[in-house]
């Protein structure tokens, strides 16, 4: 802050403070909601949560608020300044055309719909959620017209998620990915190679998991004195600088799946916690909204956690804990778990190249939910035939199909093309990482992480919303944000891997 700051910009501070610990203390009520709520919390959380949310909007929408980033837009600011000014502008903007209620409507109706989903995935019943999701589609559509009524609805709902980056870049992206991805996992299936894929085959009881994922975040370097691990039905982090949280889940026969989730969320929670102190409360103490976020956690689980360095590192540590594996090598623990497997069903355990077309399905079917396109009564059909189509796989049941996210339960229209936008940009960075690190792979095989976790947070966590999308990446890597990074670096790794 400099020594001419107006007070006005005091001011802004002071009102954009209360508005971030309001949305924090909602966040943390959520995570309380997925982790350790009483099952039949429920009818109390979304009050709770809706209160909260019109709080929070009621504060943004402020007549004062308005007037003190109008009389800031003249005001000599430092950079720093103009950025927060940008950026509160950004979300005041797009808030105060939408009406409190309507705000509090789509909370309280997400909050309901995630118990819902919930019975319906035990259950393996659609009709159960089939309800919930109609609202909440409705709702986001009505929130969506308020903000820019003459604009395609999902564009404006993608941009809740995304806003440095237009939809049109991000299907340009998606775009690539699929016509990338499809031929090269067509000349795998028909590739001459015998992977060991069961080399973590039996049976893994979670406690013992668990032992393994704290002593993977030990090594990795995650901060417990700010963090916790726990289980949630679908893995995530949530939480700010001084308390980042991870969740993963287990499954006895698949400890790669809890190895994986573990290190994708630690990157979310790395990232979180790499943001100055000194913000907090501000945007230049906040992530760089969701594709930033994205490429930080497929960034740890892709190119560090699947790496052979990693697990030149790691393998001992599952033959200890889990001495039924045997004594297998390296080469065969690292086919493991980069083995591509177009028959798997569930998105969150995919290969990192099928993954994308699970993106792709996803972000086709919830943008024609958004525009109209299709009804929520057709989304099972339609999700089991475009799994036909990309991935040659149907699934069995919708618990395995299109119920297995929990993203639609949060109505959060417009998320799914983050992941692959993350994991794009998280190519572009690891190979920029790898250009200015001397011995980056000795340091991984070592167990040494701080010079990649340093220039992370050198090039991306410490500017908080400084920059926007495409400069804050063209800053860390000299490129704009784009496919190509990824689409060279899969290339060469799964060639080698399968021959082609």
């Amino acid at each position: 802050m400099s020594d001419t700051t107006p007070a006005a910009y005091d001011d802004l501070l002071d009102r954009v403070g209360r508005i971030t610990n309001v949305s924090n203390a909602a966040g943390l009520l959520s995570w309380d909601q997925q982790v350790m709520m009483p099952d039949e919390g429920t009818p109390a959380r979304s009050r709770q949560l809706s209160a909260l949310s019109a709080v929070e909007h009621d504060l943004l929408v402020d007549d004062e608020l308005g007037h003190l980033l109008d009389e800031l837009e003249a005001a000599d600011l430092t950079a720093d300044e103009r950025a927060v000014v940008r950026e509160v502008r950004r979300e005041q903007e797009r808030a105060v055309r939408v009406p409190t209620d309507l705000v509090e409507r789509v909370s309280a109706a997400s909050s309901e719909a995630l118990t819902a989903w919930r019975e319906a995935t035990d259950a393996d019943d659609f009709e159960t959620f089939a309800p919930h999701l109609r609202e909440l589609i409705d709702l986001k559509r009505r929130y969506a017209e308020h903000i820019a009524p003459d604009r395609d609805p999902y564009a404006v709902l993608f941009e809740e998620y995304e806003p440095c980056l237009s939809l049109e870049h991000a299907e340009s992206v998606l775009t690539t990915l699929r016509e990338a991805v499809v031929p090269l996992v067509d000349d795998i299936r028909g590739a001459d190679a015998n992977l060991a894929t069961d080399t973590f085959d039996g049976t893994f009881p979670s406690d013992q998991q668990e032992s393994l994922m704290r002593d993977v975040l030990d090594d990795l370097g995650y901060r417990w004195e700010r963090g916790r691990l726990d289980v949630a039905p679908h893995p995530f982090s949530t939480g700010t600088t001084y308390d980042a949280r991870i969740t993963t889940r287990y499954d006895e026969a698949d400890p790669v799946g809890a190895l994986l989730s573990t290190v994708h969320e630690f990157g979310h929670a790395t990232y979180t916690l790499g943001l100055p102190d000194e913000a907090y409360g501000t945007p230049l103490g906040e992530a760089r909204d969701l594709s930033i976020h994205e490429s930080q956690s497929r960034l740890w689980e892709n190119h560090v956690g699947r790496s052979r360095a990693f697990w030149e590192r790691f393998l001992p540590r599952v033959v200890e804990a889990f001495p039924g594996v045997g004594d297998p090598s390296v080469r065969e623990a690292y086919e493991a778990v980069n083995a591509v497997d177009p028959t798997n069903l569930i998105r969150v355990e995919a290969d990192e190249l099928t993954y994308h077309l699970h993106i792709v399905l996803r972000f086709e079917i919830e943008r024609d939910l958004i525009r109209g396109d299709l009804d929520v009564a057709e989304v099972p059909a339609v999700w089991n035939d475009k799994m036909d189509s990309y991935l040659g796989v149907r699934p069995e049941t919708d618990a395995k199909g299109c119920l297995q996210d929990i993203h639609w339960s949060h109505g959060n229209f417009g998320y799914f093309p983050t992941y692959s936008l993350g994991s794009v940009i998280a190519a572009q960075l690891f190979d920029a990482a790898d250009r200015d690190l001397d011995g980056l792979d000795d340091a991984i095989r070592a167990g040494e992480f701080t010079s990649l976790h340093d220039w992370l947070t050198d090039r991306i966590h410490r500017h908080g919303k400084r920059f926007e999308t495409n400069e804050l990446v063209a800053r860390a890597t000299g490129d704009d944000v784009s496919a190509d990074a990824f689409v060279d670096y899969a290339t060469e790794k799964y060639g080698t891997l399968y021959g082609l």
